[in-house]
């Protein structure tokens, strides 16, 4: 359980870190703003067209009398609504790691200096175009099984009792797990850690990695909350990944307020 407290320190140091270095946050803050502004879109176009979606997708229940007919297709608008917000926490940030590739990396690797006894920082040594393909790749293969496990978990919502308590805490929690991987890989894959190590480094940390990535699942859910909190959480991601590599830091916090004026 320690664990816990210890990954969700590292989320609230990223954010500290970022508060600290105003002109990369400033940078930092222009991809999530984008992303956040078309999924807003989707959103919205979602609402206006899920009652319709279900009615579409349930004919067989047109004869159905009330309250039967309405209160099945509420749950399962409820449902799918549910489940794109479940897509979109996942999909956001790997979408918004795409578009500020070169924000993010930049930012990262300005935290490891910041924090490295020696001030250097590892570097892939690709291309930036070699680096978006692994990072999109990637993010497919991670989708694959978000879209898997919302499934399943989608499902299971219709079981009484256990779909309206247990199943959303799993959500979250997978929701949270893989919300890490996206932010840890801008620096697990500067440092040649493939997507299976990344996985199987957060699996043995399992607890710190859903201490860090739940609360900032909760967190993404309020609005524009995600556009401000992700290159601190790029920042943090950074230092928990230093953390599961057993890499040897500085202070965080006293290095980085030291690094400002540098």
């Amino acid at each position: 359980m320690r664990d816990l407290g210890v990954g969700f320190g590292y989320l609230m140091k990223g954010q500290r870190w970022a508060g600290r270095h105003g002109k990369a946050y400033g940078f930092g803050l222009l991809p999530g703003l984008v992303t956040f502004l078309l999924y807003l879109a989707a959103l919205v176009g979602l609402i206006y067209g899920a009652d319709d979606l279900t009615a579409w997708a349930t004919p067989f229940a047109d004869d159905w009398g009330s309250p039967w007919l309405g209160l099945f297709r509420g749950a399962l608008t409820a449902l799918v609504f549910a489940l794109a917000l479940f897509l979109a926490v996942i999909t956001f940030t790997a979408v918004t790691l795409l578009v500020g590739q070169p924000f993010y990396e930049s930012l990262s690797e300005r935290v490891d200096r910041s924090v490295s006894p020696d001030g250097t920082a590892p570097e892939s040594g690709l291309p930036l175009i070699r680096e978006l393909w692994i990072s999109a790749r990637d993010s497919v293969r991670v989708l694959a099984r978000v879209v898997l496990y919302g499934v399943l978990l989608f499902a299971c919502g219709f079981i009484p009792v256990v779909g309206q308590t247990v199943v959303p805490v799993i959500g979250f929690c997978v929701s949270g797990f893989f919300l890490a991987e996206e932010l840890t890989a801008v620096a697990l894959q500067r440092r040649g850690v493939e997507l299976k190590q990344r996985l199987t480094l957060l699996r043995g940390r399992r607890m710190l990695t859903l201490g860090f990535g739940v609360p900032l699942t909760l967190a993404f859910l309020v609005p524009l909350v995600a556009v401000f909190l992700m290159p601190g959480a790029v920042a943090g991601a950074t230092l928990m990944a230093r953390d599961l590599l057993e890499e040897p830091s500085a202070d965080a916090d006293g290095v980085a307020a030291a690094s400002v004026t540098a």
